[in-house]
């Protein structure tokens, strides 16, 4: 074999040889690595959660005590975002460049391919000009979701307040992700799993600019979130509003129980505060000027934690008692001596021995 003819299959094993190399990998590619096909369908799908919204709280009478109002959040999924003209969002959004900084800071250390929130509880006036400038932003999106409103001050130590998930509520239960809200304390806190609901999540189709182009799959894909079941509570709206009247500019609280079954008609703790200052983009201001209130503590519930001395009310309680079990009668005596070692004792200068009648 001449020296041409060795040299054209040389040339012809390596052409075969870089060809079965670009064969495997695009065999890789394609078919057994799923990373690039990841990245493609990120680029034209977009999972969007459905929050539920969350139940209705209700007294007694079916008197509506808490309801939703609608809200939306500035949501970013780091590893699509590019380079964008922050002074603009900033000023759609209303939000400073140093809080946006540490928004998209925080939502890096979370996830680069989870949603985190930017700017949450946007009003409706802010995401109609804010939803034209989307396209400008990719990885950036709106996320629609409820927020509480109370048509009263009424009852807020009760019903309690609904805030952002903590790092341990993520930990202890895989229903939340970072930026979800859940109930803090009171029945928003105690009835949770029965007021949250359960997610759903539709996808959707995207083009280049990041704008929504219909539903993938037909919705086929999409599943229906579940709205929150409402409350009913033994409260009484009426008797509670009044209970809060008589403790005005006073401090101590007032618990109202009917009797034969130990429901709660009302209970008051004061001083209290508006609920709906707990709502919206401010709630983190206001929550610190209420929570750092040591002279009213407005955020205690008074009715619950407090502890006081029962007072010399709590003594017809055991008279009647006595009676009733006919241990004394109304003729009988009972002898105070006044300050003693107990915790609780008699403060009263009063003539001893006392009558029961």
């Amino acid at each position: 074999m001449d020296t041409f003819s060795k040299r054209r299959f040389i040339i012809a094993g390596i052409m075969l040889g870089i060809a079965a190399i670009f064969v495997l990998r695009l065999f890789s590619i394609q078919i057994t690595n799923k990373t690039y096909k990841q990245f493609a369908t990120r680029n034209v799908l977009r999972k969007i959660v459905v929050f539920p919204a969350r139940g209705y709280i209700y007294d007694r009478n079916k008197k509506l005590m808490v309801y939703n109002k609608a809200a939306y959040d500035l949501m970013i999924i780091p590893r699509e975002a590019k380079a964008f003209d922050t002074t603009e969002l900033c000023r759609i959004v209303q939000l400073d460049r140093v809080e946006l900084r540490d928004a998209i800071r925080k939502a890096k250390q979370y996830s680069y391919y989870k949603p985190s929130i930017i700017a949450g509880q946007i009003a409706p006036e802010i995401y109609a000009p804010l939803q034209e400038k989307l396209y400008k932003y990719p990885g950036f999106f709106v996320q629609s979701r409820t927020l509480r409103e109370y048509p009263s001050k009424s009852a807020a130590q009760v019903l309690g307040y609904v805030g952002e998930v903590s790092q341990s509520n993520i930990e202890k239960d895989k229903y939340y992700r970072s930026g979800d809200y859940i109930g803090v304390t009171g029945l928003e806190k105690a009835y949770e799993s029965e007021l949250r609901g359960i997610k759903g999540v539709n996808n959707y189709m995207v083009d280049v600019h990041n704008r929504i182009k219909g539903k993938y799959n037909g919705g086929a894909s999409d599943t229906t979130a579940i709205l929150g079941q409402n409350l009913l509570t033994g409260l009484n709206a009426d008797v509670q509003a009044y209970a809060e009247l008589l403790m005005t500019n006073k401090r101590g609280a007032i618990v109202a129980i009917e009797p034969a079954s130990g429901e709660i008609i009302a209970m008051v703790s004061a001083p209290s505060y508006d609920p709906n200052l707990l709502v919206g983009r401010q709630r983190s201001i206001n929550y610190g000027q209420l929570v750092t209130d040591s002279i009213n503590k407005p955020m205690w519930n008074r009715a619950i934690i407090g502890t006081f001395p029962p007072g010399s009310t709590f003594k017809l309680v055991n008279a009647l008692i006595a009676l009733q079990e006919h241990s004394l009668s109304p003729f009988d005596r009972y002898s105070c001596s006044g300050p003693a070692s107990t915790p609780i004792k008699c403060t009263h200068n009063h003539v001893s021995p006392l009558a029961m009648r």
